[in-house]
């Protein structure tokens, strides 16, 4: 059974299992075609005047700088954002990340008081915003780069009313819905660092 099922208990459903909006890998991608054609360009000019053990020496370090800001730049990201998952179950919501060291946070469903989105006019048009979800005693958490968050926020919404109509001892979920930055003034910075508290 392969993640993230392996992380749910007994009988926990899987609603929904998302990684960062692709809009994170558009800086690594745009390194990588300008630090590749730089690469391309210097060996280019290594070959035309310089020979011999110059030459190699020359290729050896570009090839060398080449191969470090791939890694640092583009490589690091990608295996970030691989490894980066935001999962709704009927029970809670789950964030995982991390490659060698492993971080998450759980939020149960009846905990939530609150579920929010904000996006702007370049989020719209990539389908990708910021869900806020506070909980009933912690400070509101934010989570960036969402993909589908209008929907996500539907699903949240939806699973914190039936989780409330089933404990039946609180009150009904206010509806965050969509609000703006002005209307957030405190809101924290933006950032996939298991969410960022206000």
């Amino acid at each position: 059974m392969g993640y993230p099922q392996d992380a749910l208990a007994d009988e926990e459903e899987l609603l929904l299992h998302h990684h960062p909006h692709w809009k994170m890998l558009i800086l690594p991608a745009l390194t990588f075609i300008v630090v590749t054609a730089v690469a391309g360009f210097a060996i280019g000019s290594i070959s035309a005047r310089l020979d011999g053990t110059s030459a190699n020496v020359a290729l050896i370090v570009t090839a060398v700088i080449w191969v470090v800001i791939v890694g640092w730049r583009c490589v690091a990201p990608l295996i970030s954002w691989k490894c980066t998952h935001f999962i709704v179950t009927d029970r809670r919501v789950l964030i995982r990340q991390g490659v060698i060291t492993h971080s998450g946070i759980d939020i149960p469903m009846g905990r939530i008081s609150n579920v929010q989105f904000r996006h702007g006019l370049i989020d719209r048009m990539l389908g990708t915003g910021t869900l806020i979800i506070a909980s009933a005693s912690d400070d509101p958490l934010e989570f960036d780069d969402i993909p589908r968050v209008q929907r996500v926020h539907s699903l949240l919404y939806q699973q914190v009313f039936d989780a409330m109509e089933i404990r039946r001892d609180g009150p009904e979920p206010s509806y965050g819905g969509e609000v703006s930055a002005e209307d957030s003034p405190d809101a924290a910075r933006r950032g996939w660092r298991a969410g960022r508290r206000k």
